[in-house]
């Protein structure tokens, strides 16, 4: 690629990241201010009481207000969410997704946050009223379980929803990822391949599932566009962090995150609800002040996740080198996926810090090639 070709890619890499992150850092500012507002208003103490005036049954009050400020907010918040998923991409090329399709994703997606969102905050409700002082570690324990079993039912439930995808039909590449799997004691299932470019003219691919569920997922706009080098090479780094353990490790970090966030909530959050005139957690007029919680302690967290998680990318690199040995196949890949993605190659050490949860590209290449 010459110079110049080359130098416009990164220039609008740059811009399509800097727009991401600001996006980002604005949509996060916005769903804490709606929260605060919610609350201070007393308007979400006022939605409860108008819904005890229907029912009260703790499950269907706590199923109606959550299907309210579900849609209340997504209305909200729509113009912020078009922009940012639609437009951008469409603007910078990397989506070809007709704006009726991307509505139907918009729905699906929103009926399966709002299940995931009525399970944990009924169950919270109900282990707040059962186990009064040791609610935040019964809660913390059912909410790590439960991303285990949608960990599980990721690749057979819910990725169906948006993509089709069936066997990899090119044997020859199967042959190499199954040798490949077993040379690095991997046990998978089979491999797939998804109709990525339906949507996406991003490249990706996936080792996703748990236990009898593990499967190796190739988008069809990497599948096609990569050399069986790159693609091995691809697949080393994501049987790395199985062999690895990685996400035994992930798991126990944010097993850890997500027991010290309950943990704060429960010695704090009695000075939180005086403030809004509240008197307990169990009132459901109080819920946005968890929700706050978790934004907030979320930010606070990133960095230390990310740092972690960026090790262990490395570590998997490091192996997936090792294994197969095909440097030169990791650097094209790298450089392919930045360009075909509009990856930040180098970005400002305090974007990294908030935002990669990878190490960026750069980093990655120089790696490679010093080893």
């Amino acid at each position: 690629m010459a110079d110049n070709q080359k130098d416009n890619l990164i220039d609008k890499a740059k811009r399509y990241s800097s727009i991401k992150y600001g996006l980002t850092m604005l949509e996060e500012a916005y769903l804490l201010l709606l929260l605060f507002i919610f609350l201070g208003s007393g308007l979400s103490k006022a939605l409860s009481l108008w819904i005890f005036k229907f029912t009260t049954n703790n499950f269907f009050v706590t199923l109606l207000y959550l299907f309210i400020i579900f849609i209340v907010y997504y209305l909200l918040s729509l113009p912020l969410i078009f922009y940012h998923f639609y437009i951008l991409e469409h603007k910078f090329c990397l989506s070809r997704q007709k704006i009726e399709d991307w509505l139907k994703d918009q729905f699906k997606s929103g009926i399966i946050s709002y299940l995931i969102a009525v399970i944990l905050i009924e169950a919270f409700y109900y282990i707040l009223r059962r186990y009064t002082h040791s609610w935040w570690l019964v809660m913390s324990l059912f909410w790590i379980f439960f991303s285990l079993v949608l960990a599980k039912l990721l690749p057979i439930v819910i990725i169906p929803l948006f993509f089709k995808y069936k066997k990899l039909a090119d044997g020859t590449l199967r042959d190499r990822i199954m040798h490949l799997a077993n040379k690095m004691r991997v046990k998978i299932l089979d491999c797939f391949e998804i109709d990525f470019s339906k949507k996406t003219l991003k490249a990706n691919a996936a080792f996703v599932g748990m236990g009898s569920t593990k499967r190796v997922i190739l988008a069809d706009t990497l599948k096609d566009k990569y050399s069986y080098d790159e693609i091995e090479v691809i697949l080393a780094h994501e049987f790395a962090h199985y062999r690895l353990k990685h996400l035994i490790k992930l798991i126990s970090v944010n097993s850890a995150a997500i027991i010290l966030s309950f943990y704060i909530i429960f010695i704090t959050s009695d000075k939180i609800l005086s403030i809004f005139g509240l008197f307990s957690l169990w009132d459901i007029a109080a819920l946005p002040i968890i929700l706050i919680y978790f934004v907030i302690l979320g930010i606070i967290m990133r960095p230390a996740e990310f740092y972690i998680s960026r090790r262990l990318e490395r570590n998997a690199d490091l192996v997936a080198l090792k294994v197969t040995g095909l440097k030169e196949a990791f650097v094209s890949m790298m450089e392919k996926l930045s360009q075909q993605n509009l990856a930040d190659r180098k970005p400002h050490p305090i974007i990294k810090i908030f935002f990669f949860d990878h190490p960026p590209v750069d980093e990655r290449i120089a790696m490679a090639r010093n080893l």
